[in-house]
């Protein structure tokens, strides 16, 4: 389906962006920044967050990994994304506390990777959704775009299930597809309780109560994919609020 296309569906894809925010995604007019901060054993994660705070920032994300550099007596990195913070300024405060061996400015995994379409299925399935997405997603990044896609082969009721809950924790995770031949039970509470967060789902046509309680269900798994992707583009002109409960 082409913008074009779609553009005759509804309201544009920014309505669909902003109807599910996301504080690790860069916002107009909101200053987003990050700094990576490797530390020494003796560095107080606890202190750098407190300078940042009295500087004026609001703490986004942080994660916390094992330094893998060598750098000698280096163990840890804190890579920590803020609000309402100049990243050059906040690299500066980070790099004053007791232990830390140096701390820089980056651009934020949003600015990087941007929105991420999560898809969770049976192997063949999601190879063609995946098809589609990365193909749409090229299209809307050539324009200023940052979409990612993120797949995951599974099987089993369980380990779906657990998988579609687990979205919701997900950085920048705006949309998901489910791709496979049948899928209810576990799942569709799984389903249910996602969309609660303000995730919408795609499912492919399938056999199972998934596909009662999708927000769109798409026959064609690259439609699919191509579809999940003009749902959260701001450069896209598609609305899944008003294709809800539709089959296509």
């Amino acid at each position: 389906m082409s913008n074009e296309t779609a553009a005759s569906g509804g309201a544009g894809g920014a309505d669909a962006a902003h109807a599910h925010p996301d504080l690790a995604i860069p916002e107009p007019g909101r200053l987003l920044s990050a700094v990576s901060v490797r530390a020494r054993p003796e560095a107080d994660l606890v202190e750098i967050l407190v300078r940042l705070r009295s500087a004026g920032a609001e703490v986004v994300t942080i994660n916390s990994f094992p330094a893998t550099k060598g750098e000698p007596g280096v163990t840890r990195v804190f890579d920590i994304e803020l609000h309402d913070l100049d990243p050059v300024e906040a690299a500066g405060i980070a790099q004053g506390v007791p232990g830390v061996a140096s701390a820089e400015a980056r651009p934020t995994l949003g600015q990087i990777f941007g929105k991420r379409v999560i898809v969770i299925g049976g192997g063949a399935q999601v190879s063609q959704v995946t098809l589609g997405a990365v193909t749409e997603a090229d299209r809307h990044n050539l324009r200023g775009e940052r979409i990612s896609v993120d797949t995951i082969a599974l099987v089993g009721e369980e380990n779906i299930a657990r998988a579609v809950r687990a979205v919701a924790d997900l950085p920048r995770a705006h949309i998901l597809v489910l791709a496979g031949s049948i899928m209810g039970g576990e799942i569709t509470e799984a389903v249910r309780e996602l969309q609660e967060t303000g995730l919408p789902v795609v499912s492919l046509n399938m056999v199972g109560s998934v596909v009662e309680v999708a927000d769109l269900v798409v026959s064609d798994p690259v439609q699919a994919g191509t579809m999940a992707v003009m749902a959260i583009a701001d450069t896209a002109r598609f609305s899944i609020e008003r294709a809800r409960g539709r089959r296509l």
